[in-house]
């Protein structure tokens, strides 16, 4: 009777353990407590005008906190109050001093009063990232010089992936319970092909089944940012949306779909299409039961505005994360085509895609300034 006692009473330990466990993804109920403590979130996908990608905003040559700390001062005027903000595996080379730039960015991001999602892995744009002084920009062509994470090598080569475990670890350790920081993003579009940019490049070709190879990682990422034990959530966002899908039904998602959604503690989404359409994703998505933010909206050529989406957003409590603060060296003003067509020559868009400001601070669109004061409620 002693030793059936023991056994049961290892069992039940086990059992509350693993349900207290903190590597685990958080339930509903922690995931709409933590949401009712933050204010409306709204803020942009942020990069330094000087910067052309992760690795320029972050490597100790070009990282440029006077810069972060005057553009974000012009972002807190509008009440923006997070930003996303993507880093890079291949920084992690350098930890320590990569940790003390990323601690002096969240110093400078607290000073506006901005917190922000970190993002650590991307599938986006070059899948070749190479550390070290990072090539100009392509004239006339939107992103030119964006990064992947892990890049092509890494993917394809399993001996490599104790290193990107180190990184994820390793920086989410580090700040796992600051709380000048809002979320972390584990990884960006992650079954992004690049079909209209890159992928059509033989110089810079995507590697060979790379959705089959991410959606085998992914789960990995997940499980090496939680073993961090992070106080703040973790997500993965949905961005493939159209009106013949409907995403509220488990049956219609993606391998890499049911993974993100299954693993992420707050539901995160892009939407680049008109008013109508984000209202009905939205819709779709409350059936899943989750706080929910948009990190990438607003392209003005695909009619995805400010003024339209952010009234919407307010009325479900979505928060707002728009592409693109300041013109720069991404160029992402440029519309996506300008990978097939670059605005050279004389070719200029008619209307800027991405970007709230100019390089100099000004607005592209005041009255844009004033649709985010309203909504952020800065009155000032």
């Amino acid at each position: 009777m002693k030793k059936l006692f023991s056994i049961l009473f290892i069992f039940c330990f086990s059992f509350v353990s693993a349900q207290q466990s903190p590597n685990t993804r958080w339930t509903e109920a922690q995931a709409d407590a933590w949401y009712a403590k933050q204010p409306w979130l709204f803020g942009s996908n942020y990069n330094p005008a000087s910067a052309i990608n992760q690795l320029e905003m972050f490597q100790e040559d070009t990282f440029s906190p006077e810069e972060i700390d005057k553009e974000l001062g012009w972002a807190e005027d509008m009440g923006v109050n997070t930003a996303r903000v993507y880093l890079h595996d291949l920084l992690w080379a350098d930890s320590e001093g990569f940790k003390n730039r990323l601690n002096q960015f969240l110093d400078i991001c607290a000073k506006h009063n901005i917190r922000p999602v970190l993002v650590l892995f991307d599938s986006c744009w070059d899948p070749h990232p190479k550390s070290g002084p990072q090539r100009a920009p392509q004239p006339g062509i939107h992103n030119s010089g964006w990064l992947q994470s892990p890049g092509a090598s890494a993917l394809n080569d399993p001996s490599q992936h104790p290193r990107l475990e180190a990184y994820v670890t390793g920086v989410v350790g580090a700040f796992a319970n600051d709380s000048r920081i809002l979320m972390w993003d584990v990884w960006n579009e992650p079954d992004n092909t690049n079909d209209n940019s890159y992928g059509k490049n033989h110089l810079k070709q995507e590697p060979e089944n790379k959705r089959e190879k991410v959606a085998m990682l992914l789960p990995r990422v997940f499980a090496w940012a939680r073993a961090a034990q992070p106080s703040q959530p973790l997500t993965s966002g949905l961005w493939i949306f159209n009106k013949n899908r409907d995403m509220s039904i488990p049956e219609n998602w993606s391998t890499t779909e049911k993974i993100q959604v299954e693993n992420s503690d707050i539901l995160t989404f892009h939407h680049y299409s008109d008013a109508e359409s984000f209202e009905g994703v939205i819709k779709q998505l409350q059936t899943l039961k989750r706080p929910m933010i948009c990190t990438e909206f607003m392209a003005r050529g695909a009619n995805s505005l400010f003024q339209t989406h952010l009234p919407i957003a307010r009325k479900y409590n979505v928060g707002m994360i728009n592409w693109g603060f300041v013109a720069g060296k991404t160029q992402t003003y440029l519309p996506w085509d300008s990978w097939q067509k670059p605005y050279i020559n004389g070719r200029v868009p008619k209307i800027w895609f991405h970007e709230i400001l100019k390089t100099d601070g000004t607005p592209i669109d005041p009255a844009e300034i004033a649709a985010i004061k309203a909504a952020t409620g800065k009155t000032k």
